[in-house]
């Protein structure tokens, strides 16, 4: 009995250092626009400016997200210089860190096999691993609100004083990169175990007090920031308005207002939208996720009120987006991981060896049939280690002294490594090339010579970041002055080319790239056979007028 255990204590940590490892193979994938390339644009204008304190993109006052994200990226910048892997290190960091603390907390909760089968989840969770392509703010909030939830959970289990100082310092800089509906999750599970439990004087204990004066304490470098930046300065244009508040909009319009839907940015909700993004979203354990909201003898309830509750509310809001599910990933995994390993074999594992394999099997389909529809440049890497993982999807279980639930848990990990390298070293790759700023960035980088490149008539938050050289953004009449002094550099459309031509210009095309929006994935793109009608066209014209 000892051997099997050990058996499969090891492979557990094979497979959770495997599934750390796929999470991290994405680093120096193009950033994704729109989102994730602004994002990267404001934090090297921090750097750039040596300003910490206000938020610009294109030229102008951005408020939008707090700041804590971007002082992370900056102090990557910093150490690494503007590149891919710098602006994606410090979330995916974020997110181990998460990792690490939804061990520590499944341990405490149950044990320590419960523990790393919710890393093994967690870590192979899909949307989870493609979040780290498209980095936005849900990587750093999930390893910080988990950690805030087990720091306040050791607190109540009367853990050492620091364990309070801890969890108000995580949802300080959750709140921090997200706002106050950061401390939704974390509120709910700790509250809703002590409510449900009858915990009075825990519920009521002067430490949450304490908790909050600490959270409220630690955000003052995001309330200055706002205030310096907005509050001191009425005459600043945002949303169309003068006299915005940064402070109002961090605490009111940027939360309540979105889900509401009567901020300045606003989205159209859909109350189901969440729980068929559930289904994709947290494959391949999605199906088990649900069955196990239903199972009985629930002996905590810190990780089932997380969820319900922000789920809930996410679903009532106006405002959606697939991504903001992923904070609540640490606890669905240590929901999955407790309801699976109760299941007793093999009569109560009938549906779970049904459900798994065939999701399994579907992931294969997926890898097959994306690469004969989509015919993805190959990757040698991918080559090499694609056939391993195969092996040891077939070889490297079946050592395992333990019953074929686990043999079939770790193939499914197995699998989503497989499908994910196919993802981050091929697919995406090769779908990047199609994001036409980044392309002509680089390009320009090496046949330009850090010259100035003004954006005409087009946009793209790629296009400045991977840029070397100056960005500049002309009018009509700057344009024609600048253009009379000296040849100027454009990103534009073609056609902007006949266009300058009809008033006066010379127009010179130095090069064209293919353009499509990488994020909103179309099946006329995706099929090899149809993506060249899919496609547009951007270009570097060189431009002067005499």
């Amino acid at each position: 009995m000892q051997s099997r255990t050990f058996s499969e204590f090891r492979i557990s940590w094979l497979v959770i250092t495997a599934a750390a490892l796929v999470n991290f193979s994405g680093l120096n994938i193009t950033i994704l626009e729109p989102d994730g390339a602004l994002y990267a644009g404001i934090a090297k204008t921090m750097v750039q400016t040596g300003n910490y304190l206000d938020l610009y993109a294109d030229g102008h006052a951005w408020l939008d997200k707090p700041h804590f994200p971007f002082w992370m990226m900056a102090l990557s910048y910093h150490l690494f210089g503007f590149t891919t892997w710098a602006y994606k290190l410090p979330a995916i960091l974020w997110l181990m860190a998460g990792a690490v603390y939804t061990y520590r907390f499944a341990e405490k909760l149950y044990n320590a096999q419960t523990a790393r089968w919710a890393v093994c989840i967690l870590l192979t969770a899909q949307h989870l691993v493609l979040s780290n392509n498209d980095v936005r703010a849900e990587p750093y909030l999930t390893g910080m609100i988990i950690a805030a939830v087990y720091h306040f959970y050791r607190s109540v289990e009367k853990g050492p004083w620091y364990h309070l100082l801890a969890g108000a310092l995580f949802a300080a800089f959750a709140v921090m990169t997200k706002g106050l509906f950061a401390l939704v999750p974390i509120g709910s599970a700790i509250g809703g175990h002590l409510l449900i439990t009858r915990q009075w004087k825990q519920l009521f204990h002067l430490r949450w007090l304490l908790a909050a004066v600490l959270i409220a304490l630690f955000i003052t470098p995001e309330l200055y920031a706002l205030y310096y930046q907005f509050d001191q300065h009425p005459e600043l244009e945002v949303f169309g308005q003068k006299g915005v508040s940064g402070i109002r909009f961090f605490f009111w319009d940027s939360q309540f207002g979105r889900f509401m839907n009567t901020g300045p940015i606003r989205g159209s909700g859909d109350p189901f939208f969440f729980l068929h993004t559930l289904l994709w979203a947290f494959l391949p354990w999605s199906l088990f996720l649900y069955a196990a909201f239903f199972r009985r003898g629930w002996k905590e309830y810190y990780c089932l009120c997380a969820a319900l509750v922000t789920f809930v509310l996410f679903s009532l809001s106006r405002f959606q987006l697939p991504h903001y599910l992923n904070i609540l990933f640490p606890f669905f995994a240590i929901i999955t991981a407790q309801y699976l390993l109760s299941l007793k074999e093999p009569d109560g594992t009938k549906f779970y060896r049904i459900a798994l394999k065939t999701v399994i099997i579907i992931i294969f389909v997926a890898i097959a049939g994306l690469t004969v529809l989509y015919r993805p440049q190959f990757s040698v890497s991918y080559i090499i280690i694609a056939p391993l993982l195969i092996a040891a999807f077939v070889i490297l279980p079946q050592r395992l002294g333990e019953g074929k639930k686990t043999v079939l848990f770790y193939r499914a990990c197995i699998a989503t490594f497989i499908l994910n390298l196919f993802l981050n070293w091929m697919w995406y790759p090769d779908m990047m090339r199609y994001q036409s700023g980044s392309t002509a960035a680089r390009y320009a980088n090496h046949a330009l010579k850090e010259q100035p490149v003004s954006l005409w008539k087009v946009n793209s938050y790629a296009f400045p970041y991977y840029l070397d050289a100056p960005v500049l953004r002309y009018d009509s009449l700057q344009l024609r002055t600048a253009a009379a002094d000296a040849p100027v550099m454009l990103f534009t459309e073609p056609g902007e080319a006949e266009e300058l031509r009809k008033i006066g210009y010379r127009c010179e095309m130095v090069k064209t790239f293919p353009h499509f929006y990488v994020s909103k994935l179309d099946l006329p793109f995706v099929n090899y056979a149809t993506r060249q009608q899919a496609l547009g066209q951007r270009c570097l014209l060189r431009v002067s007028y005499n």
